[in-house]
């Protein structure tokens, strides 16, 4: 019981506890932001898109790989550029 009471503790200050849901391309647009740049790789499989809002200082990145012998065969992944 102290074990797991410490482990709580633990992902409570490191912020884990409460982690906020993965950025989506989705949810940056519902929420207001704009496509600022984008550009497609050489093999028309991978894009990057780079989103400004007008109230952030700063941008987000989102890199998207499409791949059909994956699955799902579109990977997206987001973060922030501070």
């Amino acid at each position: 019981m102290r074990a797991a009471f410490s482990f709580a503790a633990i992902l409570a200050v490191t912020g884990l506890a409460a982690a906020e849901p993965p950025l989506t391309i989705e949810r940056l647009i519902g929420e207001g932001w704009e496509i600022a740049g984008y550009t497609s790789g050489y093999d028309n499989r991978s894009t990057l898109l780079l989103f400004r809002h007008k109230d952030k200082s700063y941008l987000v990145q989102c890199s998207t790989l499409y791949d059909v012998t994956r699955e799902p065969r579109v990977n997206v992944n987001c973060y922030e550029l501070h």
